[in-house]
């Protein structure tokens, strides 16, 4: 897979651990994981408090990538869904903490609500070599 980190100043600059956008040429094959919420997978429970929640989410999410025989450098796109948007730095440290240059392309909404009132969801767009 061969990946293009696209970057315009007609936009505005990525202000944090993202991309712009990511265009990839590949002959593999694309990957859209469900979104994660908050839960441990052995006692499926929600984790307690927002950076616990977020921890477990990347942990669910590269689960998942594995899985589906990549690893969460092959995402390409991560839209974030988040209870209190005040969240917004803590979610952006534990992003830092987890990927590595060039970022994915990200979005981030606060909602409403969350199934099982978690405070975070994030679903991913990944995608795999042929």
């Amino acid at each position: 897979m061969s990946r293009e980190v696209i970057n315009t100043d007609k936009a505005p600059a990525a202000v944090g651990t993202y991309s712009q956008a990511v265009k990839v040429s590949n002959s593999g094959h694309t990957v859209y994981l469900s979104g994660q919420i908050g839960l441990d997978p052995a006692t499926m429970q929600l984790q307690e408090g927002f950076v616990a929640q977020a921890k477990q989410v990347f942990d669910n999410i590269e689960a998942v990538c594995e899985a589906a025989g990549g690893s969460i450098k092959d995402v390409v796109k991560f839209n974030v869904y988040l209870a209190d948007l005040n969240d917004f730095a803590a979610l952006n440290e534990i992003f830092v903490e987890r990927l590595q240059a060039p970022y994915p392309a990200r979005a981030a909404f606060q909602v409403a609500a969350l199934p099982i009132s978690a405070l975070v969801e994030i679903e991913s767009i990944m995608v795999l070599q042929g």
